[in-house]
């Protein structure tokens, strides 16, 4: 196995020190820090020109409105209060003018993505996947849990392109699988890892890279293969049509990438990025009303992209942009 490093462009490099520098912090998931630099509009639409794995950033935004039951025996389960799912909001500038009625939120139906691959674990892949297919890659290594959504969405979008999925699950695999261990199964090649190994991440990917990648292989690094694709926009789509060849003719070495924890590598921030990008449109939910974005947590990489984002990009949401999760 080697170590490969993409070739940097002097020039790139040096123009990218005049952006602005957002450094995450070291999660216990062990993402290491990266730097995030950005320069405006101009800088944002250059960062959001390239091919995604989703046709469109669009979801389904359904608004759920609260409303008190005027009940003798307290109502249901929650009390007096009832809830009204409306699939076909008034959005834009409808969302300022409910200001003054019953309280609601808004729903993004990213569930409804795709049957196996939705929810945060999509919009994690849709920038990820295509760098994944215009360099070559052959092989993408991951891990997660034993009910990883993660790692089956990983299993999933490798097999539909053709790609090799290893899944390092933590702990034993069980006598009965079900959900989305069993998807992992179907699609990818799982490995199940004891706890004492899976504690070092870095280390239980590396080795399990080098193995798959064997003496003639490569390792290459999403850091390096993210600031490679600024480059040259069209390096990708030559090399994409150059990688279909090689694996027909059956001479392609296996280049590996490693994946983080939760999809946990910057190239994922993309994903969330157009998703906000889209979200805040006018017609939508807008720039001027405030918002508060609630997301569940697992690993916590969506959870800190958000708040990253409300926090690097406030003046693009129009300094009303708040976050809970």
């Amino acid at each position: 196995m080697r170590l490969q490093r993409l070739t940097r462009n002097p020039a790139i490099s040096a123009a990218t020190n005049e952006f602005h520098s957002w450094e995450f912090p070291n999660t216990s998931q062990g993402v290491s820090k990266i730097k995030i630099k950005i320069c405006g509009e101009e800088f944002m639409s250059k960062l959001l020109d390239r091919r995604w794995t989703l046709p469109s950033p669009d979801s389904k935004i359904h608004q759920v409105t609260l409303s008190t039951l005027q009940t003798r025996n307290g109502g249901g389960p929650f009390g007096d209060i009832s809830f009204l799912n409306n699939t076909h909001p008034s959005l834009g500038d409808d969302v300022m003018e409910n200001n003054n009625q019953e309280p609601s939120f808004y729903v993004v139906r990213d569930d409804l993505l795709h049957p196996l691959v939705n929810g945060n674990k999509a919009r994690k892949l849709d920038a990820l996947l295509p760098l994944v297919e215009d360099h070559s890659v052959t092989d993408v290594v991951t891990c997660g849990g034993c009910q990883s959504a993660h790692a089956a969405a990983v299993a999933v979008s490798c097999a539909e392109r053709g790609l090799k999925s290893h899944l390092l699950l933590r702990g034993e695999q069980p006598e009965i699988l079900t959900g989305y261990n069993l998807i992992s199964t179907i699609y990818g090649n799982v490995t199940y890892v004891p706890r004492s190994l899976y504690s070092k991440r870095e280390e239980m990917l590396m080795r399990h890279a080098d193995l798959v990648a064997g003496s003639s292989g490569s390792i290459v690094w999403f850091s390096d293969i993210l600031e490679a694709s600024f480059t040259n926009q069209e390096y990708g789509k030559l090399n994409f049509k150059s990688m279909d060849a090689h694996r027909s003719a059956g001479k392609v070495p296996r280049k590996v990438v490693i994946v983080n924890e939760g999809a946990g590598d910057a190239v994922g921030l993309l994903g969330v990025i157009r998703l906000v990008q889209y979200l805040s449109q006018t017609h939508l939910l807008g720039k001027e009303k405030a918002l508060k974005i609630v997301v569940d947590a697992g690993t916590g990489t969506t959870g800190c992209w958000f708040g990253s984002w409300s926090h690097m990009f406030r003046a693009s949401l129009g300094n009303n942009c708040g976050y809970a999760g």
